[in-house]
C-alpha cells in the first residue's frame, strides 16, 4: 500500500506551477545569500504532509532538489523527513524522479490523481478534482542553533575577529571563511560550530560546496551539499574512510546548520604507542549521526595521529563555504 503512495507522492515534484520565465536566471553561478539566488532555490526545500489512500492518512516527508537549467529531483521519504519520521535506511529503495518547467508549469499525471506544487505545498487531487492530501513546505532549524558558549568555552569565532585562526578571512562582515586552522591546539573537547554551504545548483558531488570539519587536524568531518542524497562517507555527516552518518541530516543550501562534538584523543603509552583509538559522538543538526564512534586512524588530506593536541582545521575546497559560532570546552 505505501510503495504507490510513495510514487503518488514524489511524483508531486513534477508540478511546479511557476512561469517559466523565472527560471531563467543564471543558475550556473555560485550563490551565497538567499537574497541573492535565483527563483529556482525557492521550490527546492522539504515539504510535509499525509495522503489519503484508501481511506488511511499516510505521512510522507519530500526533498526537492534544484539541479539546475530547470530540472528538480524529489526524494521520498516514509514516516516524515529525516530525524523527523525517517530514520535512515536503504537509500536505493527511497524513490526518487526528475522534473523539468516546461510551458509555465508542470504537472505530473497518473492513475487516478494530479499532483502539483505551488505556493509552498504540494497539491494531489483524485479523480473528479477531489483532493487526497497536501504536502506543506517546511524550514527547519537545529535545536543548537546559536548556541551559547557555557562558562569556562573558548571562543574561536563570534563574527568580530578571526585572530584565533591561522589563516582567518572574515567574509561577508561576520562570517568565517573556509581553509582556516585554530591556533590554539586540543586534546580531549567538545566542540559547537555553524556552518552555510553555497547554492551551486548546476555543480554535483564534490563540486557541491566543499569543505570539511577536521577535528584535531585528524579526522574529517565532511561538510558538503548533501541534501537529499545517499548520506555517504564522503557527504556532509561522513567520516571520510572510516564510516556513513546514521541518517543523511543535510538541510538545503544557504540553509544554517550545525555540527556538535564530543572528541576523546586516541591514548599514547609511555613509548608513544598508541593504545586506544579515538572515539567521536556528533550531532548534525541536533541529531545523533556518530554515536562513541572509533576512529581507527586519521583521514586522509591532513595531520597523521600522534600523542600531541592539535588544531582545528576547516577545510577549503575553493567553495565558499563559510562557519560561525565557533567554541571549544576543553575536557
Amino acid at each position: 500500500m505505501q510503495r504507490p503512495l510513495a510514487h503518488l507522492v514524489l511524483s508531486a515534484l513534477l508540478a511546479v506551477a511557476a512561469p517559466l520565465a523565472v527560471f531563467a536566471a543564471d543558475d550556473s553561478k555560485t550563490y551565497t545569500t538567499q537574497e541573492e539566488a535565483p527563483a529556482s532555490y525557492q521550490l527546492q526545500g522539504e515539504y510535509v504532509g499525509k495522503v489519503d489512500v484508501d481511506g488511511a492518512e499516510v505521512k510522507y516527508g519530500v526533498q526537492v532538489i534544484a539541479l539546475g537549467n530547470d530540472k528538480f529531483q524529489a526524494v521520498t521519504y516514509p514516516g516524515g523527513l529525516p530525524g523527523e519520521g525517517y530514520s535512515g535506511g536503504n537509500y536505493d529503495e527511497l524513490l526518487k524522479i526528475e522534473g523539468t518547467a516546461s510551458g509555465g508549469k508542470v504537472e505530473y499525471k497518473g492513475e487516478g490523481f494530479v499532483a502539483t506544487l505551488h505556493d509552498g505545498k504540494i497539491e494531489v487531487m483524485g479523480e473528479g478534482g477531489t483532493s487526497i492530501g497536501t504536502l506543506e513546505k517546511v524550514v527547519r532549524k537545529s535545536p543548537t542553533l546559536g548556541a551559547k558558549a557555557p562558562e569556562g568555552a573558548i571562543v574561536l569565532f563570534d563574527g568580530t575577529s578571526a585572530d584565533a585562526w591561522n589563516n582567518g578571512k572574515i567574509v561577508q562582515e561576520n562570517l568565517l571563511l573556509a581553509d582556516c586552522e585554530s591556533k590554539e591546539k586540543f586534546g580531549d573537547h567538545t566542540l559547537h560550530l555553524e556552518f552555510r554551504t553555497p547554492y551551486k545548483p548546476d555543480a554535483r558531488g564534490q563540486a557541491r560546496g566543499n569543505s570539511g570539519l577536521y577535528i584535531q587536524s585528524r579526522y574529517e568531518c565532511q561538510v558538503l551539499d548533501s541534501f537529499g542524497l545517499t548520506g555517504a562517507d564522503n557527504e556532509c555527516g561522513g567520516i571520510y574512510k572510516v564510516s556513513t552518518p546514521k541518517v543523511n541530516m543535510c538541510f538545503p543550501p544557504l540553509t544554517w546548520q550545525t555540527y556538535d562534538v564530543d572528541f576523546t584523543a586516541a591514548k599514547y603509552d609511555a613509548d608513544g604507542k598508541k593504545t586506544e583509538n579515538a572515539r567521536v559522538t556528533i550531532k548534525h543538526n541536533g541529531v545523533v549521526i556518530h554515536d562513541d564512534l572509533e576512529l581507527p586512524s586519521q583521514t586522509p588530506g591532513r595531520h597523521k595521529e600522534s600523542p600531541e593536541a592539535d588544531a582545528i582545521y576547516l577545510q577549503g575546497h575553493g567553495n565558499p563555504v563559510v562557519y560561525r559560532n565557533i567554541w571549544v570546552v576543553k575536557k
